[in-house]
């Protein structure tokens, strides 16, 4: 019996023990730490945004006036050139003895006025005197009116001589950048489809062309003609251009006119707008996304995107009361500005808010809040650079 006690007395102990550890596994653990911060209201803009098209604010088609043959070409294609620059030069031989064929035909013209006029003159002093026929006076009167007639005519010959022969200079019209040519030295230029020569288009400023609904024209209808009624170089610039590759172009443009009706197939209304564009760097055909402020919500209360979580549709918050226990809040949502988001309803101002670690809270949940600090915005420089570090620190590992 006493070897039985002593038998059991160990086993008591070890589960004794074993009761011990699970009391300390069983120990709950610490809340879960979150950063949160309190809901605040500021002004937030309403953007509205439209697909443009870049085009020249002055665009004009190169043509040949004059039909002849093509013997040189004297600007750079793509380069930017003054207004009055020589681009092409047509053969101008031709038009040079058409024009001294119409000189000379003019001065054998003018012999003869000179002439007539003198037959007029004289016949005018015999009339009077009744030595010749009322007949034969007025004969001599309509030969000169019709030498004075014919000399007017040729000295108009003279005139599209000369015009013709100054188009065989082909200049630029405006200021601007010049397209790749359509003509080759050697070509029959100013005939059938070979008139366009190229292009040019001034790019500085550029104009944009939106198509804007009916919806929204009659909504910005009354902005818009206020703007129209200033001159031009008193219009606010207050149009963002955001081009294909998401950057926003340096300088805003201005309102410039609205089309007179509106396109029955697509059901929009053309509306074009001006920006300085130095450099060229907008050139025609490029997209580019117009966007305005349509509307300034006042004390909107906004928090950080990354606070809001959408499930199937919906849209909830992580809040911490005063007790320091959590709650999960379905909001509506509005308007994004930036990296924040506007509730619409569902928050109060002052409430806590939780940024980050929303997966780790439940609701009346214990949890140990944090102040969450704004990311600090990396300048583009400094972005780039540590892009390009962190390419060839990869590059160096690879090898």
């Amino acid at each position: 019996m006493q070897k039985e006690i002593c038998f059991l007395v160990p086993i008591v102990l070890a589960a004794g023990a074993l009761v011990n550890c699970g009391k300390e596994e069983t120990v709950s653990a610490p809340p879960p730490d979150v950063l949160v911060m309190d809901a605040a209201t500021r002004d937030v803009p309403v953007y509205r945004e439209w697909i443009g098209t870049i085009d020249g604010s002055e665009n004009a088609e190169i043509r040949a006036k004059v039909a002849g043959y093509l013997i040189k070409r004297t600007y750079d294609e793509g380069s930017l050139v003054k207004k009055g620059t020589l681009l092409f030069q047509i053969d101008p031989r031709p038009f040079e003895a058409a024009l001294a064929e119409a000189k000379s035909q003019l001065e054998q013209a003018k012999a003869v006025k000179l002439a007539a006029i003198a037959e007029r003159e004289r016949s005018d002093k015999l009339f009077s005197q009744k030595v010749i026929s009322e007949q034969e006076h007025t004969n001599k009167t309509q030969l000169a009116e019709s030498n004075i007639a014919k000399v007017s005519a040729l000295e108009a010959n003279v005139h599209q001589a000369e015009l013709n022969l100054g188009f065989c200079d082909v200049t630029a019209p405006v200021d601007g950048i010049v397209g790749i040519a359509k003509a080759e030295v050697g070509d029959l230029v100013g005939t059938g489809g070979n008139v366009v020569l190229t292009n040019i288009s001034t790019l500085d400023p550029a104009k944009i062309l939106c198509p804007v609904s009916e919806a929204d024209y009659l909504t910005f209808h009354q902005r818009g003609q206020e703007t129209l009624n200033k001159p031009l170089n008193e219009r606010p610039k207050n149009i963002e251009l955001i081009l294909a590759d998401g950057s926003t172009f340096p300088n805003k443009a201005w309102l410039l006119a609205v089309d007179r009706q509106v396109q029955a197939s697509t059901g929009t209304i053309l509306v074009t707008a001006l920006v300085q564009n130095p450099g060229c760097i907008l050139r025609p055909g490029f997209y580019a996304r117009a966007r305005i402020v349509a509307n300034v919500l006042k004390d909107a209360v906004v928090v950080p995107q990354r606070a809001v979580s959408e499930v199937q549709g919906a849209y909830q918050l992580g809040i911490i009361g005063g007790d320091g226990k959590a709650e999960i809040r379905p909001v509506k949502v509005g308007a994004r500005t930036g990296t924040d988001w506007v509730i619409s309803s569902g928050l109060k101002v002052g409430e806590k808010v939780v940024v980050e670690g929303l997966q780790k809270i439940k609701a009346g949940s214990p949890v140990t809040a944090k102040p969450w600090t704004p990311p600090a915005e990396k300048p583009a420089e400094a972005e780039s650079t540590t892009k390009a570090e962190e390419k060839t620190e990869t590059e160096s590992q690879a090898h």
